[in-house]
């Protein structure tokens, strides 16, 4: 059966637990929720003098108040603050998010947010996106975003299983971002961008497309420090559609569809040895330069939702699936040489289910929200490993090991809360959440959530909670292999222990305040700390790459963020700063990825993860020549500062890699009068001052090759709206 026809399969069998009429919500930004003004309705038809915009904002506020941020920590970026960044919606989505506070980069595209491995969770419109397999590629792409939030510390009872933060993504549609685009983009290294998107309407339904694809020769860090990689070939092409019927004033049904196919040469780190020590004639030409080692990633995923508003109720409830496959293609000798062991590996994941929405405003005082999650998920995963007898020499015969295996488990949350305003300038939010995992562990928790907010003038917000979290680990990242068949080959397990991965329990706490100081110019601090037990950690072990997770029985992890924005006219400005101490003691699942060695220190001493990063920093600047005439011209730079990731020492994890800083240019001249209207060009310039800097060495606990950052890159692009 073809993946499109699971998905829709799955949609249809997932639509008949869609009972009753769905949901709809309205955003708030960490303060207090207001009900919203009495609302004329129409319970028929929209009358198409009122427009449908007008409708469609209504609608979209009232999607918004159904999981309010109260007490979170939230950083937001507009569709303003979107396109004033170098590459515009051409960025990849993990580098829009290093903008952020608390933001850490990492290789193959990874981000690490306040000293977590991964635990984030992306919503679409309101819909949480199931967890996928995507390593390197960016199944989510900056260019169909209208604008999106960032959501950490003390999250309200909405949010469940991956809670280190939350991408809240508001997609574009054909009335807030109507007409068509069609750009070419690319530069040095090969790369080439084509894309296109066109929005509208017709009568009550509205609708917008986008897709890209893109070549280029730096799919994946490059492993050394040279100016281009060696066999980093990669090609990559994205899509999303959203389709929305507005039945009546009341009452909306969308679809939201998209998909990735994205194919990666794994690039080579020349200068390396055989594992194996096979130096003989036989072997002796293999070199590490010329390994041809492939991934390739797909992903598509499905939201079908129902919104609906009666009287003071307000209601979404959806029907989502995601499916995504990995499959990792060795070389056949080199790897065997190399690593011990040449595997192909082959995982996918379909996960579908339902997450409905409600909220109702009882009085002035209260509203209470409740809701319910429910994710099935199937899971398989093929390995064909060519390996040796274990002390083996070049004359010795490889042979094969077959692994299959299939998993089906559940997720389960419910949710209830109150949205109390105990005073004029007082809110009190607080509920509890019950989640259960049903997969390779079997495990339940009842969570509560407190959060208060507190302005005590208009200019000033005060906010502190306590959350706790309950946190499955990645059903696709636990299991697959069968290490017992494995003894006496060269790819045996030093380590034979292989408990299974449980899920993370932690007491998260958070504080802070915002304060505009004049308009258009706000700070923001806050400090936050999670004790955390059975931390669920990630790591790289062996050629696929495909990440495998782990516990540490204890973590600990607390943090502090600065940011100050300023936002005026022409002129726009930001800075942020974010300290992090992210620790863990005693692995206790998948031992078998671990020497003894290992084992043994960090069963007695906390360690420093191998994604911290003690000092984290971002900033950027954009300013607009010509504002008001029909040919704008727009300035901007963006900051990165790391003070590097960890490293193996004397210990594991036990130093730091150098600190870094990269810069980076974008020059946009905008035209809108003849003969060129409504054309854009574009210069960007990654890495403005060429810097070399190392994100990882190789060595740490769960880091499987080292990587660099992407060096001085120069790109152009023209973009055509029609």
């Amino acid at each position: 059966m073809s993946r499109w026809s699971s998905l829709l399969s799955a949609l249809m069998l997932g639509s008949l637990f869609v009972a009753g009429v769905p949901a709809s919500a309205a955003a708030q930004s960490g303060q207090p929720h207001t009900p919203p003004a009495s609302r004329s309705r129409s319970t028929d038809t929209i009358d198409p003098a009122s427009g449908m915009e007008q409708v469609t904002v209504r609608l979209d506020r009232a999607r918004s108040a159904l999981e309010p941020d109260l007490g979170a920590t939230v950083y937001r970026l507009s569709r303003a603050s979107l396109q004033t960044l170098p590459q515009g919606d051409n960025t990849p989505l993990n580098q829009v998010l290093l903008q952020a506070p608390g933001v850490a980069q990492d290789s193959y595209g990874q981000i690490h947010i306040r000293g977590d491995h991964n635990e984030v969770q992306f919503r679409l419109d309101g819909v949480q996106l199931p967890e996928g397999l995507s390593v390197f590629g960016q199944a989510l792409q900056t260019r169909f975003a209208h604008s999106l939030s960032l959501i950490t510390g003390a999250l309200p009872a909405q949010y469940g299983f991956d809670t280190a933060a939350v991408i809240d993504i508001t997609t574009k549609s054909g009335i807030t971002d109507p007409g068509g685009e069609i750009s070419l983009y690319g530069g040095q290294r090969d790369d080439f961008q084509p894309s296109f998107s066109y929005g509208g309407h017709v009568g009550n339904v509205d609708y917008f497309v986008t897709g890209d694809a893109l070549h280029d020769r730096v799919g994946i860090e490059n492993p050394a420090g040279t100016l281009d990689p060696i066999h980093d070939l990669s090609n990559q092409t994205h899509g999303i559609a959203h389709i929305a019927w507005t039945v009546d004033a009341d009452t909306r049904v969308s679809l939201l569809a998209g998909a990735s196919n994205e194919f990666f040469e794994i690039p080579n780190n020349p200068g390396q040895t055989p594992s194996l020590g096979l130096t003989d004639g036989t072997v002796s030409h293999v070199n590490s330069s010329d390994l041809t080692e492939h991934q390739r990633e797909i992903t598509d995923f499905a939201i079908l939702s129902l919104q609906k508003e009666i009287g003071a109720l307000d209601l979404q409830s959806s029907v989502f699936t995601r499916y995504s496959s990995l499959s990792y293609t060795p070389d056949p000798l080199g790897d065997l040489l190399f690593d011990g062991v040449s595997q192909t590996a082959s995982k996918s994941v379909l996960s579908t289910g339902i997450q409905t929405d409600a909220s109702w405003r009882v009085s002035d005082q209260h509203t209470i929200r409740a809701g319910l999650q429910i994710t099935g998920e199937r899971l398989v995963s093929n390995t064909v490993s060519t390996v040796l007898p274990a002390g083996g020499s070049g004359g010795d015969t490889p042979f094969q090991i077959f692994d299959g295996q299939g998993k089906t488990g559940g997720l389960y949350g419910v949710y209830v809360q109150d949205e109390w305003h105990i005073l004029p300038h007082v809110t009190l939010n607080y509920g509890t959440r019950f989640d259960v995992v049903d997969e390779y562990t079997h495990e339940n928790q009842l969570s509560p959530r407190v959060n208060v907010v507190w302005q005590p003038w208009q200019t000033t917000t005060i906010h502190a909670g306590y959350s706790r979290y309950f946190i499955p680990p990645p059903f696709e990242l636990v299991g697959g292999k069968d290490i017992a068949l494995f003894n006496g080959t060269s790819a045996a397990a030093a380590v034979t222990q292989d408990s299974i991965v449980k899920a993370e329990r932690d007491n998260y706490y958070d504080a802070g305040i915002t304060q505009i100081i004049v308009p258009g110019l706000q700070v923001g601090l806050d400090a936050y700390y999670k004790e955390a037990q059975n931390l669920i950690d990630e790591g790289q072990f062996g050629a696929p790459i495909i990440l495998s997770a782990f516990n540490y029985a204890h973590g600990d992890v607390h943090g502090y963020e600065a940011s100050v924005t300023y936002d005026r006219g022409p002129l726009s400005l930001y800075a942020n700063v974010a300290l992090s101490r992210a620790v863990g003691r005693d692995i206790v699942s998948s031992q078998f990825s671990f020497s003894a060695d290992e084992l043994a220190y960090i069963s007695q001493h906390f360690i420093y993860l191998d994604h911290n990063q003690t000092w984290t920093g971002s900033g950027g600047a954009a300013y607009t020549a010509f504002s008001r005439t029909d040919h704008p011209a727009r300035l901007s730079a963006d900051l990165i500062v790391g003070s590097g990731l960890r490293a193996d020492g004397t210990i594991p994890n036990g130093q730091a890699l150098p600190g870094y800083a990269t810069i980076n240019l974008a020059a946009v001249q905008t035209f809108n009068s003849a003969p060129l209207r409504a054309t854009q060009f574009r210069l960007d310039v990654i890495n403005l001052l060429d810097r070399v800097y190392e994100i990882r060495n190789g060595t740490g606990v769960g880091v499987g090759a080292p990587q660099f950052g992407l060096r001085r890159t120069l790109l152009v692009g023209i973009a055509e709206r029609f």
